[in-house]
């Protein structure tokens, strides 16, 4: 159950047209996950990502989301939920090939626990 590295990090934006334009300008980036159009576009830097979320303006107090690329997804599940803790979701299988789960840190701060898919569906 060790974890590796930082994976990505996720931010919520207001606009996605915008936030894409930006990040494409400002870095030189193209989109490896959704796009323009999508509410969640994924963008490869080196070995992480920099994810963007559209985020709703009645909700926008969120920040964004750490996420942790880890050996065992689901044995870290359980080591929380065996310590107390109240992940979000079990473990899933997501469309962009990663086994993930989040959780809330008791600031608020929103944590994801991931693994890439070997066969991803």
């Amino acid at each position: 159950m060790v974890v590796r590295h930082i994976s990505a990090i996720t931010l919520a934006v207001r606009d996605m047209p915008r936030a894409v334009e930006f990040y494409r300008a400002a870095l030189d980036l193209d989109a490896s996950y959704g796009d323009s159009d999508a509410s969640f576009t994924s963008f490869k830097i080196g070995a992480g990502y920099l994810n963007l979320v559209l985020a709703a303006q009645e909700a926008w107090s969120w920040w964004g989301r750490a996420i942790f690329h880890v050996d065992d997804v689901d044995a870290i599940y359980l080591r929380m939920v065996n310590a107390g803790l109240a992940p979000e979701a079990a473990p899933a299988d997501a469309p962009w090939g990663e086994r993930y789960f989040h959780i809330t840190d008791p600031d608020g701060h929103e944590l994801s626990f991931a693994k890439c898919l070997d066969n991803p569906a």
